[in-house]
């Protein structure tokens, strides 16, 4: 079955390049660095006796950061590797740790590229983070002789259905993990269902819990919300094509009936931020850019947050969140950067990657779910004109995120247990 599966990623080489190209006309960095796609140019023996870690873009990246950090100083001594498949996972990697860590692209999933891979960095400790699951890559590093181990594992009901089409491929792949920690017990179940070894899944809770509102982050926001004023200020996060539409239809119902509300916009992806620009203005609203530094003048509807690495700040500074990625099917995105500063959550319904994180919010009232631009316009109108019961469900959703911490210390635990030995501690 696997030969079979890897026959027919030869077969889509051809696709995954013309993907590269088509993605590189909005965004050239797609384009760049084709050769880490298939390892090509490293030196054997680059590294030695390495760790390294699979991250794929920027949500993998930041929920992995406090732990890459926790590692780092408790085993100083020894190189890490950070993959992203992202060019913006990339430029996050490298804001938050610089050239403490050695970042690649992961290659692509061809036996030959994680062969090069392998002899170039020679990892000894591998952990990929949620659902990066991929047969070559795990025989590519068992044969390697590396320790692998899934962590932050989530799998939703959808993907489980997928992979239990393919037990012949899936099976044997989980085999190989000697750790799976993932981030509930129904997950737990639906791992061992499709053949992982119970005794070596653990229920770990999620890292993302562990988030740090630090000093610094907290002063940054302090200082944007200054400069936005007085007025009601609330927050579109993560947003896909097809939502930045509700999100500004919603915008403009709510100003006719509250002048003055600003809306912090924020796009997933960075190819779109110019789109969505034009989007906003086409439809009539008074525009500023944060790259370009514009002011907030009292004018201003929208604030389009087109930059990179700010969302955390971002979340401080306003009244009230939108979670995207979830009034379009996506299946949503991390609600507990709001929660963890205390603002209250709103979301669609598409929610999938995110039930359990969902249903600890629902569950202690700390979480709105709206279904189109009608609900959200008045979902909005009537949290923005209730202080107190803002206040109420902010105050719900940060109790969830500190109920719920602990998962990064015992993530930290699984890796010393596993640590490369001849690197030193």
């Amino acid at each position: 079955m696997r030969l079979l599966y890897t026959f027919l990623w030869y077969l889509l080489l051809p696709l995954l390049f013309a993907r590269l190209w088509w993605r590189g006309r909005r965004a050239p960095a797609y384009r760049a660095r084709w050769r880490e796609r298939l390892a090509l140019g490293y030196r054997p023996g680059t590294l030695r006796d390495s760790v390294w870690i699979h991250a794929v873009s920027v949500g993998e990246t930041l929920a992995a950061a406090p732990l890459i950090e926790a590692l780092m100083a408790a085993h100083p001594r020894t190189p890490l590797v950070i993959t992203t498949t992202t060019p913006t996972g990339s430029e996050r990697v490298r804001a938050l740790f610089g050239d403490r860590v050695t970042h690649v692209y992961c290659p692509w999933e061809l036996p030959g590229a994680y062969r090069r891979f392998l002899r170039a960095f020679d990892p000894k400790l591998v952990a990929v983070m949620e659902t990066e699951l991929w047969p070559n890559l795990c025989a590519a590093v068992d044969a390697h002789g590396a320790a692998l181990v899934l962590m932050n594992g989530r799998l939703s009901e959808k993907s489980y259905r997928g992979y239990a089409r393919l037990p012949a491929l899936v099976r044997p792949m989980l085999a190989r993990f000697r750790v799976l920690a993932v981030q509930t017990a129904v997950e737990a179940e639906r791992f061992a269902a499709l053949g992982a070894p119970r005794d070596r899944l653990r229920v770990n809770g999620s890292i993302k819990f562990d988030l740090a509102l630090d000093a610094p982050l907290r002063e940054r926001a302090a200082a944007l919300r200054g400069e936005f004023g007085e007025r009601p200020v609330w927050i579109a996060a993560s947003t896909h094509p097809g939502e930045d539409e509700i999100v500004l239809a919603a915008h403009r119902r709510l100003l006719n009936h509250r002048p003055g509300v600003l809306l912090v916009l924020v796009p997933r992806h960075p190819e779109r931020f110019g789109e969505v620009a034009a989007l906003a203005r086409g439809m009539g609203f008074t525009v500023a850019r944060r790259s370009e530094e514009q002011a907030v003048t009292d004018e201003c509807e929208v604030y389009l947050a087109d930059t990179m690495g700010e969302l955390m700040m971002l979340y401080g500074a306003c009244d009230v969140a939108l979670v995207g990625g979830s009034l379009v099917p996506v299946g949503g995105h991390n609600l507990l950067e709001p929660a963890a500063w205390g603002v209250p959550v709103l979301s669609g319904s598409q929610l999938h990657n995110f039930t359990a994180i969902a249903a600890l919010l629902n569950d202690a009232g700390a979480l709105a779910v709206v279904n189109d631009e009608g609900e959200l316009a008045e979902r909005l109108e009537r949290l923005l004109a209730d202080a107190g019961e803002r206040r109420r469900l902010g105050e719900a959703a940060a109790a969830v995120v500190a109920a719920n911490r602990g998962a990064l210390q015992r993530g930290v635990t699984i890796f010393s247990s596993l640590w490369p030995s001849r690197s030193g501690l």
